[in-house]
């Protein structure tokens, strides 16, 4: 009789391997760095003095004050966008945006002399840039963007430390949490199968040999106050496929221990 091939219907599942979280866990370090440290970002990072030369050169085109942050965006003019000084910033946002990106952001510190600074220089060259007084509403958003990368990073990380030490992580380091584990299962009477000697088929002359095992497993008393001595173990010898495993079970499972 030819056998069923049941590959088709029970393909094995495959085993999950931590590599995937360690590669996902460094792709997001990678792309929060990126991210980080402005080099996918159209906004650069100046200094007051810098903003202060950038005005007297008729750069700037409009300031706008943050006042609840004390930060002020910068946003030149068109021609200074032309400008070898102004190279490293791009007058197109990488990713789409509703709003007016600022070219340069810097954090200013006092408000009144920061104001007065930007008004004396307007004076003296005459200028017509635009000052605006505004308040940011997501800052509390920004912050836990901030915030956001860390928690995520952490938290994969607890999933990968749970999943390895559950014994579901495959590949190296995967067995490294279940070092000093006791693999020892607690056995519940009352609703664990036991293995008899009805569950094995054949073997009536090793199961006759056993059956003294089994007795002194059940009345251990009745044999040591005979002076008997409790044995250290029986040997089942015979080729693989002959039920010497079950047999074993079976022992126990008659004996009840």
């Amino acid at each position: 009789m030819a056998k069923k091939d049941t590959s088709a219907t029970n393909p094995k599942k495959p085993k999950f391997s931590s590599w995937w979280i360690y590669g996902l866990i460094a792709v997001l370090l990678i792309g929060f760095q990126f991210l980080g440290s402005g080099s996918l970002a159209t906004t650069k990072t100046t200094t007051t003095s810098e903003l202060q030369e950038y005005l007297r050169n008729g750069d700037i085109a409009k300031i706008m004050i943050i006042t609840n942050t004390r930060q002020a965006k910068v946003f030149l003019t068109d021609e200074a966008l032309g400008k070898d000084v102004h190279n490293d910033v791009n007058d197109k946002p990488f990713l789409p945006s509703t709003g007016a990106v600022p070219q340069y952001i810097l954090d200013y510190g006092d408000l009144q002399i920061f104001q007065n600074e930007i008004t004396d220089i307007k004076k003296e060259n005459n200028l017509d840039t635009i000052v605006e007084f505004d308040t940011d509403n997501n800052y509390l958003m920004d912050l836990l963007l901030g915030i956001l990368p860390f928690v995520l990073i952490i938290g994969i990380w607890i999933y990968l430390m749970r999943r390895m030490s559950g014994g579901g992580g495959g590949g190296a380091g995967g067995q490294i949490f279940n070092i000093g584990k006791s693999k020892a299962k607690l056995f519940d009477e009352k609703t664990d199968t036991r293995t008899s000697f009805k569950d094995v088929a054949g073997l009536e002359g090793a199961k006759e040999e056993v059956e003294e095992i089994v007795e002194f497993l059940r009345n251990p008393d009745k044999y040591t106050s005979l002076g008997g001595k409790i044995p250290k173990g029986a040997l089942l010898v015979g080729p693989p496929g002959t039920g010497k495993t079950l047999l074993a079970k079976a022992v126990a499972g008659e004996a009840k221990v």
